[in-house]
């Protein structure tokens, strides 16, 4: 089990860092809408432009909290839980922009993976 969360946390926190430092201004086939990049996206589903920088940051600070977390486990549950309310939200807005299912699956794989992640390091605790 310790293997597989730690795998999960490897998982979210590469994957998170990767759209935010690296496919930020990247086109890609899982853009919301029809963007171009990350901050088109933002745009795309109505949130203002503050809110791109916000929830970047959060969501650099949990991926960074989750790596942290392979030596300090009690970082685990919150970051974990942070990314699982975010994810609710990507997902949400994907929905919203009547994505289809192909956009909206990133988030979701991302969601389920932090709620494991929350799940198993409970019972690590």
């Amino acid at each position: 089990m310790d293997s597989i969360i730690v795998f999960l946390q490897l998982f979210v926190a590469f994957g998170l860092l990767n759209v935010w430092f690296l496919r930020s201004n990247r086109e890609t086939s899982y853009r919301g809408s029809d963007s171009s990049s990350l901050k088109n996206e933002f745009a795309a589903y109505g949130l203002p432009l503050w809110s791109y920088y916000v929830i970047g940051f959060i969501k650099i600070c949990s991926a960074f909290l989750l790596l942290l977390g392979l030596w300090i486990p009690s970082l685990v549950f919150p970051a974990a839980l942070i990314v699982s309310l975010l994810m609710v939200g990507a997902v949400c807005m994907h929905i919203k922009v009547r994505d289809p299912l192909k956009k909206l699956l990133p988030a979701l794989i991302m969601l389920i993976f932090s709620i494991c992640i929350c799940i198993g390091s409970l019972y690590q605790s």
